[in-house]
């Protein structure tokens, strides 16, 4: 009885990852049974608590600000849409793994999960497009094109991260062969590597795109220094503050999701549920620090949310037109 009860407690401890092996597997059509609490899952949904509350704030600005109807804002509260149905999902999981044990609901939160993080990271791509044009295009980004390519990249962007979301529900899942479950369960080993390799081309392209970015602003700020007489220190001082900003959010997006993607690609569904935990939880991490970046550093936002908290600012307070390279 005990060696019984051992292995029932390892499965059962193994939430929605993929067991160690066939014996520990968790039975989602089987009979209800207690779970022990996994502190790794009460970590995710408090961060998905984190996330949901952040973006929903995000999303609330905007939603009720008129002055933020613009293309760099739309992608910005798409990123703020994704993370927050992202944050949801980890708490979903949570709720519905402790108390309806049902690989319906299985397939509906982890197709959930993978489209919101998939348009989470996609909206990431968006924005960086936007910001790379706003630079390069500079006379003309403030034009009807801007918001008809606006609209035309969230809809690939949800376009293709709903595709995804739904892949598992209609089939495309492991409950049957457990040999082919990767390391996030009931996800397909074939899935997760499209997922990986999709998320690598993501990352090489907004890596490309800030190496052209850090160019502009290089150039950008040698120019205005000859066309100003500025000493030779503040354009050093001015390129280095802007390629540091560019630095930081391509490292912090780069630390994310690069443990977890790398391990998608070489982790197997034999492997620890330890190391799917300890990379996937960095990477819900970074739905916790995009509003951050994003969203609360912009002046604007900071202003209403100022007006919501004490009223310190007026709402009528007119807005700067900024672009995003400025945000």
């Amino acid at each position: 009885m005990t060696e019984s009860n051992s292995q029932n407690s390892s499965g059962v401890q193994q939430g929605w990852f993929a067991p160690n092996n066939e014996t520990d597997s968790l039975d989602l059509a089987s009979e209800k049974q207690p779970l022990v609490l996994n502190p790794w899952d009460v970590v995710l949904c408090i961060s998905g608590t984190i996330i949901s509350c952040e973006n929903a704030i995000v999303l609330a600005i905007i939603f009720y600000t008129p002055a933020f109807r613009t293309p760099m804002f739309l992608l910005i509260g798409s990123l703020a849409t994704a993370d927050l149905l992202a944050g949801l999902g980890l708490i979903f999981h949570f709720a519905f793994l402790y108390c309806i044990q049902s690989p319906v609901v299985s397939l509906v939160t982890v197709g959930l999960l993978v489209a919101s993080f998939t348009a989470s990271v996609s909206s990431l791509l968006a924005i960086t497009i936007d910001r790379y044009l706003s630079l390069y295009n500079a006379l003309t980004y403030y034009s009807e094109r801007t918001v008809t390519r606006t609209y035309v990249m969230l809809i690939l962007t949800w376009g293709v991260s709903i595709s995804f979301g739904i892949l598992p529900i209609i089939g495309w899942n492991c409950l049957n062969d457990l040999t082919s479950c990767s390391i996030v369960k009931p996800l397909t080993k074939n899935n997760l590597i499209i997922l990986s390799i999709s998320f690598f081309m993501v990352f090489a392209m907004m890596l490309q795109l800030y190496i052209q970015i850090c160019k502009i602003v290089c150039r950008h700020a040698h120019q205005i220094a000859i066309q100003r007489h500025f000493l030779p220190t503040s354009h050093y001082v001015t390129t280095r503050k802007g390629i540091s900003t560019l630095a930081i959010i391509l490292g912090t997006f780069a630390s994310c999701w690069l443990p977890f993607a790398i391990y998608c690609l070489l982790g197997d569904y034999t492997y620890p549920t330890l190391y799917t935990y300890a990379t996937l939880l960095p990477a819900t991490y970074n739905s916790m620090i995009n509003p951050v970046i994003y969203a609360y550093r912009n002046q604007e936002i900071q202003k209403v949310l100022w007006t919501m908290c004490c009223g310190c600012c007026s709402s009528n307070t007119p807005f700067r037109s900024r672009s995003p390279s400025d945000v």
